[in-house]
C-alpha cells in the first residue's frame, strides 16, 4: 500500500513541486540578501555603498537578457534536464560571488548568476501547470512560486544575519548550497517527457509577434512597478515619516513578505476560477492600497496595515504567468520566461521613478502615488488587451458592471 501511495501521480507532482519551490526559494534569498549587505560588500570591497548597488542592477540586468536567450535556444531540451541546469547554473554563480576577489569580478559573477533566473521560473510554471488538470495551472504555479515568497521572510532573514555574523561571502555560500540542494531534488523527482522537437528558436521569438504577449509584458513592466516604487523605500519611509525605531524594520519586511505569501496563494486559486477578473482586480487593487500608503506612511498602524496589504499585489504575478501560457501559442517557454525579465523591468521603473520624485524634493511618502499611477497605467493597458481581444476583459457570468465599463472601452477603441 505504501508504494502505491508514493508512486501516484498526485504524490509525484508534489514532490516535483517541492523541489522546484526550493529552488524559488535559493533564487529569492540569493537576490535579495545582498540589500541588507551592502554596507558589509562595500567596505570589504573598497567602493561606496552605491557602487556596491551595481552589483544588484548586474544581477537585474543578467535576468533580462538571460530569460530570452535561454528560452530560445534551451526550447528543445527536456525541461527537467533543462530546470537540473538552471540551477546548477545559479549555485555555481553563487559560489563564484563568494569567492570573487574584487568588485567587477563580483558584479560580473552577480550578472552571470542572474541569467538562469527568468528561465528557470518560466520552464517551472510550464511544468507545473503541466502536472495538473487544466483548470488547476494557477494554483499549481502559485505553489511553485510560494519558495519566492517565502524567501522574504524566512530566507533573506537568515543569510542576511549570517552575512552580518560571518561575513557576507557566508551568505552567498548559504545560497549556493540551496541551490545544488535544488537541483539534486530537480534531478530527481521533475517527470521525465520527451523535449519538443518541433521547438526552434524562430519559433520561439514568434511571440515576440504576438500583440498580447507583449501587452500581458508590457502590464507586468508597469502595473506591477508601483509595488516596487513603494517597496525599494520603505526603510527610510517608515523611519523618517512613521517613526519607526529601524531596529523594527526586520519585522516591517517579514510582515511585507506575509503579505506577498498570502497573496501569491490567493491569486492563484482566483486565477484558475476567472483568469481576467483577476488580473484587473488585483491592478484595481494595487492603485488603491499603494496609493494610500502616501496618506499612512504619516500614521505608524496605519503605515503597517498598508504594507500588509500592498505585499497582497503579488496576486498579479501567478494570473499573468498563467495569461502568457494562453496566449502565446506554441512559444511557450520564451513567453513564460519573459514574465520574469517584465518583473525585473518592474523593479528598476518603480524604484528609478520612486527616486526622481524623492530626489525632486516630494518627501519619501510620494512613492504611493507614484506607484498608484504605474498601476494606473497597467490597468489602461490591460484595457486595451480586452478591446483588442474583441471581448470583455472578463470570463463570462463575472460582474456586470464592470463588463459593460470593458466593452464600452472595447467599443470606443474600435
Amino acid at each position: 500500500m505504501e508504494s502505491r501511495v508514493i508512486s501516484s501521480p498526485i504524490s509525484r507532482s508534489g514532490w516535483a513541486e517541492i523541489a522546484m519551490g526550493i529552488g524559488g526559494f535559493g533564487i529569492g534569498t540569493g537576490e535579495f540578501v545582498i540589500m541588507g549587505l551592502l554596507p558589509n560588500v562595500a567596505e570589504q570591497m573598497h567602493v561606496s555603498v552605491p557602487e556596491a548597488g551595481y552589483s544588484i542592477s548586474a544581477y537585474a540586468v543578467g535576468v533580462v537578457v538571460g530569460a530570452p536567450l535561454i528560452s530560445v535556444f534551451g526550447a528543445r531540451w527536456p525541461r527537467h534536464l533543462l530546470l537540473t541546469v538552471l540551477m546548477s547554473w545559479f549555485a555555481l554563480g553563487n559560489l563564484a560571488s563568494a569567492w570573487a576577489t574584487d568588485f567587477v569580478w563580483l558584479t560580473v559573477f552577480r550578472f552571470l548568476t542572474g541569467m538562469p533566473h527568468g528561465a528557470y521560473f518560466g520552464v517551472a510554471s510550464l511544468v507545473a501547470a503541466s502536472l495538473v488538470a487544466p483548470e488547476q495551472r494557477g494554483q499549481a504555479v502559485g505553489r511553485m512560486m510560494l519558495g519566492l515568497t517565502i524567501a522574504t521572510v524566512l530566507g533573506v532573514p537568515l543569510a542576511t544575519w549570517l552575512g552580518q555574523s560571518w561575513g557576507w561571502r557566508s551568505a552567498f555560500t548559504f545560497v549556493a548550497l540551496i541551490g545544488a540542494a535544488a537541483a539534486s531534488a530537480i534531478w530527481s523527482t521533475v517527470p521525465r517527457r520527451p523535449a519538443d522537437r518541433n521547438a526552434t528558436p524562430l519559433r520561439e521569438l514568434g511571440a515576440l509577434r504576438k500583440p498580447q504577449v507583449l501587452l500581458t509584458l508590457g502590464i507586468g513592466s508597469v502595473g506591477f512597478g508601483g509595488l516596487f516604487c513603494v517597496f525599494s523605500y520603505i526603510t527610510p519611509t517608515m523611519v523618517q515619516v512613521a517613526g519607526l525605531p529601524e531596529s523594527w524594520m526586520p519585522a516591517v519586511l517579514a510582515l511585507f513578505g506575509i503579505g506577498m505569501i498570502s497573496g501569491n496563494l490567493l491569486g492563484s486559486q482566483l486565477a484558475d476560477r476567472a483568469l481576467m477578473l483577476t488580473i484587473g482586480g488585483a491592478l484595481i487593487w494595487n492603485i488603491v492600497v499603494i496609493g494610500l500608503f502616501s496618506f499612512s506612511a504619516h500614521y505608524l498602524w496605519l503605515a503597517l496595515l498598508n504594507i500588509l496589504l500592498i505585499g497582497h499585489g503579488v496576486a498579479l504575478v501567478p494570473a499573468l504567468q498563467i495569461r502568457l501560457m494562453d496566449v502565446a501559442d506554441d512559444a511557450q517557454t520564451l513567453a513564460a520566461a519573459l514574465n520574469h525579465s517584465a518583473f525585473n523591468i518592474a523593479n528598476a521603473l518603480g524604484a528609478w521613478l520612486g527616486g526622481v520624485v524623492i530626489t525632486a524634493g516630494y518627501g519619501w511618502a510620494a512613492t504611493g502615488w507614484v506607484g498608484a499611477v504605474m498601476a494606473l497605467v497597467g490597468m489602461a493597458i490591460f484595457l486595451i488587451s480586452a478591446a483588442l481581444k474583441k471581448q470583455p476583459p472578463l470570463d463570462s457570468n463575472e460582474s456586470t458592471t464592470i463588463l459593460s465599463v470593458s466593452s464600452a472601452t472595447a467599443a470606443s477603441l474600435e
